[in-house]
């Protein structure tokens, strides 16, 4: 299958900011805030999202680099949006450019890489 046509895709989700995404609960930090990997998490669902029901029957993506900057704390109760978009697409290596924002303030930036995969033959390595 080529999926360079997927190029320019985009896909948008949000969440509020409960107990549990905080790095209190994480251990990424002590603090009642958004934890760093909560919102990474976050990004890589959404990215996941964007492609997922174009890649074909069986297929599936997986997260394989993250270069992410959180900029700026959010609390409970916060709402989130994540915006990802597809800007490169090499064979099955995808890249998104992935935001999230708090209002209309970025609260976290970077790159994303995911690899699509057979997911019963990935599976079945291990």
């Amino acid at each position: 299958m080529e999926y360079e046509m997927l190029k320019g895709l985009s896909h948008s989700t949000m969440l509020t900011v409960e107990h549990k995404d905080t790095a209190a609960v994480y251990g990424s930090g002590s603090l009642e805030v958004f934890a760093t990997p909560a919102m990474i998490a976050m990004m890589e669902k959404t990215c996941l999202e964007c492609v997922n029901d174009k890649i074909g029957e069986g297929n599936t993506t997986v997260g394989i680099s993250v270069n992410i900057k959180h900029l700026k704390a959010s609390p409970i109760g916060a709402t989130i949006r994540c915006e990802a978009k597809l800007i490169e697409v090499d064979r099955r290596r995808l890249v998104f450019e992935v935001r999230c924002f708090e209002g209309e303030t970025v609260v976290g930036e970077g790159i994303h890489e995911r690899f699509i995969v057979d997911s019963e033959k990935f599976m079945s390595k291990f």
